[in-house]
């Protein structure tokens, strides 16, 4: 029964993945992220904790009532990896060589990550036509010590800035909707700045 529930959760997400296969990746991603601390937040500096729990990690000791208080952030790692695009299926979503998303992402047009079998690239950054409006401005103001978690949550996170209808929207959404690229670079620039 759990299984089907699984697997409807998945599909409902788009997530192309057998349930065991993503069960595994949440193994592998809690093996390699959850550190043996009881308090994860002694593995990072102030201005880094500021970061991560500005864009909704939390780094909070585990407690009785919560057995594991970081399996929100070993989801969202095994989810972001999955989702992520080859640059063989960027290539063809952008109708594209390979050899151009390699090179967006050396000019840090798109962003990405280096993987066991090639680059990884995530996928909120494109859109069922291509790649999302105005992302090289946005991607030219992240810091470079951002990790793609970081970076993943902040696009996703709705901000008090960038409203749409009268609601806040994700940096996403706003690009999607045709808002200013300049205002989310600017929110971008700060991560991993202390408030």
């Amino acid at each position: 029964m759990t299984t089907i529930a699984l697997k409807n959760v998945l599909a409902k997400a788009g997530l192309k993945v057998d349930p065991s296969e993503f069960l595994a990746l949440v193994e592998d991603a809690a093996k390699r992220l959850s550190p043996p601390s009881p308090n994860p937040a002694h593995y990072f500096s102030a201005e880094q904790r500021a970061a991560l729990q500005d864009v909704g990690l939390d780094l909070s000791p585990a407690t009785d009532d919560d057995q594991d208080a970081r399996a929100r952030t070993v989801a969202a790692h095994a989810v972001l990896a999955d989702s992520a695009l080859t640059v063989g299926e960027a290539a063809s979503l952008l109708g594209v060589d390979d050899s151009r998303i390699r090179h967006r992402l050396k000019e840090g047009r798109l962003t990405g990550w280096k993987a066991q079998g090639g680059w990884r690239l995530p996928a909120w950054q494109f859109t069922p036509s291509g790649v999302l409006p105005g992302l090289d401005v946005v991607l030219r103001s992240v810091p470079e010590d951002q990790p793609a978690l970081v970076v993943a949550a902040f696009m996703s996170t709705p901000q008090t800035e960038l409203v749409i209808n009268g609601r806040p929207a994700t940096p996403r959404q706003w690009l999607l909707a045709g808002g200013d690229p300049e205002y989310v670079a600017e929110l971008a620039s700060v991560l991993g700045t202390p408030v």
